[in-house]
């Protein structure tokens, strides 16, 4: 019985996954850059979230590319490096 348990996954352990949340976060410009880089496809996939406080309500932006590294710290980096760039050219307008 252990045998077909272990084929169809009733003997494996669950794997541990990380909470969500931010990997790596910094301030930019009076915005906050959040990199949430998941795994995909044998890599990590570059995401993050753009905040700021407007007017008393914090407006928040995600972005995704298609951008993917073997590494989540390499992610991680690029993704708050994509992100200055986002604010830097766009600003506000990007909660619009």
């Amino acid at each position: 019985m252990s045998f077909l348990k272990s084929l169809f996954g009733g003997g494996r352990k669950p794997a541990e996954e990380k909470p969500a949340g931010p990997v790596k976060s910094i301030e930019h410009n009076g915005f906050t850059i959040h990199a949430t880089p998941y795994k995909e496809e044998g890599g990590y996939q570059l995401c993050g979230v753009i905040e700021k406080v407007v007017e008393g309500e914090t407006k928040s932006h995600r972005f995704i590319r298609a951008d993917r590294f073997p590494g989540e710290e390499d992610a991680a980096n690029f993704t708050l490096t994509k992100g200055q760039q986002i604010v830097d050219t766009e600003g506000e307008r990007i909660f619009r």
